[in-house]
């Protein structure tokens, strides 16, 4: 069942937790340190403005055939079939020895924030897809972070991860939060353990090692979550153009370099193809299960947004949830125009507003990546 949101102020509260250390090969929620206290926004919507009622853009489009409609993420044609069908978002490793990346052209959004204020500030994916079901291989998976609770809460997505720090404990016990942590197909790849699980969605017993493993189809089942949207979804989050591409009226943006030195993230922009290719490492990041094609996105969001460190070992939780909006920019068919963004509950959607004329953003048919800059590298998004 699909809820609309009511629009109310975000209540600030803090929970004490104990900060960790990291022992060798990630993220052990067992060890304790310090006292740090780690911020707990709960409460849902946009006191200063009011977002647009969410419809269905299929309902006055002559274009779209029977059994169809417009995704509410990329706004493209899809089987009607999976309307109601939540997404999942897949935590997926960008640390060079997780490449070459799986699947992850299957992918209708794609998030890039940096996963650690260490290791040069390494970033990790979050990536969204709606058509969760026909998923051959899609990863590797590695843990989860605060922030990626609430992203997901956007969408109403189902988390799949693989751990995480005991940061993620309080956000795994919110009611709005639907999580699968673990126990994914392993693929035998020649590579250390934590490379080498994957997310599919039927049941996979890996040839090498005899080993079963239940894919994402029995998991959804067995956790007892509903596969369609419930009570925590707050209706689309995009706004798309109507009826054509949208040209901006702005500079140009045809190499977008983002100040995330560890993996060099970049996106170019492909005249052939109208889309913006995905680099990181000085290469094209490519899926061998799509043929080698690159990673490319019809559009661009990059956030301005502060963090707050949550111990010396590189834990970080992002200050999505914001009273005022903040500043970012939208990137389409080569041009870049500033714009707003403002999230005001954990399971709330983040509305975007061209920045000049304060309308709703509107955004291109298509896939899109979103990237939260840190504040304090703000000035270092290079943007030609």
């Amino acid at each position: 069942m699909k809820k609309r949101a009511k629009f109310i102020f975000a209540i600030l509260a803090t929970t004490t937790v104990m900060a960790g250390c990291t022992p060798k090969g990630g993220d052990d929620p067992s060890v304790s340190g310090p006292v740090v206290e780690i911020p707990s926004l709960v409460g849902g919507g946009n006191p200063a403005t009011d977002a647009p009622e969410a419809t269905d853009a299929s309902a006055e489009d002559d274009s779209v055939p029977e059994g169809m409609y417009r995704s509410e993420l990329t706004n493209e044609i899809i089987s009607k079939d999976i309307e109601n069908q939540r997404p999942v978002a897949v935590m997926v490793d960008n640390e060079t020895y997780a490449y070459p990346h799986m699947g992850l052209n299957q992918a209708d959004i794609v998030y890039e924030i940096m996963n650690s204020t260490a290791n040069g500030r390494i970033t990790r994916l979050m990536v969204l897809v709606k058509d969760w079901k026909n998923i051959e291989q899609l990863g590797s998976i590695r843990s989860a972070r605060p922030t990626n609770f609430m992203l997901a809460g956007d969408w109403n997505a189902i988390l799949v991860h693989d751990g995480g720090p005991f940061y993620i404990n309080d956000f795994i016990a919110r009611k709005y939060t639907n999580n699968l942590s673990g126990g994914f197909a392993r693929f035998s790849n020649g590579k250390a353990t934590e490379f080498t699980e994957y997310l599919t969605s039927e049941n996979y017993t890996n040839p090498s090692t005899g080993k079963s493993y239940d894919g994402l189809i029995s998991r959804v089942e067995k956790g007892g979550y509903s596969e369609e949207y419930n009570d925590y979804y707050n209706g689309r989050e995009f706004t798309f153009v109507k009826g054509g591409n949208r040209d901006l009226d702005g500079d140009s943006a045809t190499d977008i370099k983002l100040p995330f030195q560890h993996t060099s993230s970049e996106l170019k922009y492909n005249e052939e193809t109208g889309t913006y290719d995905y680099y990181t490492y000085g290469d094209a990041h490519i899926d061998p299960l799509d043929d080698d094609k690159v990673l490319s996105f019809e559009n661009v969001i990059i956030e301005k947004a502060d963090f707050t460190k949550l111990d010396d070992n590189g834990y970080l939780i992002y200050n999505v949830l914001q009273p005022d909006p903040w500043e970012g920019y939208y990137c389409t068919n080569g041009k870049v125009i500033e714009i707003t963004w403002q999230k005001m509950g954990e399971d709330s959607p983040t509305y975007y507003f061209e920045k000049e004329s304060g309308m709703p953003l509107e955004l291109n048919t298509g896939k899109t990546y979103i990237t939260l800059v840190p504040d304090d590298q703000w000035k270092d998004v290079k943007i030609d």
